[in-house]
């Protein structure tokens, strides 16, 4: 084949350090969106951002120039240094991060459960909700190493 053609869009979940709330609402839409400017700034798509005090979720599309691991050691630096440059604030991600395949027929399901994410903590804790999302793509998992 002369051309390489690839869809890869990507659920990506990561917290905050120890899952402390570090993340106010007062800034919490310029975090999201300084996040999106990263990720076009690497030459991928974001398709949905959000999150609450904790934790972010990202939907983003992938190239295939793109590795998941530079691509988030990156994201999740330079989101960091913004936060500590711009609002003065001591802040660090978690080590760890979730990345989980969206199907192009699913993108829409997890653009609405990205947008809920208020609503949805409202019912459930971050812990609970990742070990779901582990559950819910074949995942193996150790709790003692999840936290």
């Amino acid at each position: 084949m002369p051309s390489s053609h690839i869809c890869l869009n990507v659920h990506l979940v990561f917290s905050t350090k120890d899952r402390l709330p570090f993340i106010s609402a007062e800034y919490l839409e310029r975090l999201h969106s300084y996040l999106g400017g990263i990720v076009k700034g690497m030459d991928a798509m974001p398709l949905a951002i959000g999150g609450v005090a904790d934790h972010v979720h990202l939907l983003v599309s992938l190239k295939s120039k793109h590795r998941l691991d530079y691509f988030l050691r990156d994201l999740k630096a330079d989101s960091s240094t913004w936060i500590h440059q711009e609002l003065h604030k001591k802040f660090e991600w978690q080590k760890g991060y979730g990345a989980f395949s969206v199907s192009p027929n699913s993108i829409e399901g997890v653009r609405k459960y990205i947008a809920n994410q208020a609503e949805h903590h409202r019912k459930i804790t971050f812990q609970d909700e990742y070990r779901e999302l582990l559950k819910k793509s074949g995942i193996d998992f150790d709790e003692k190493y999840l936290w």
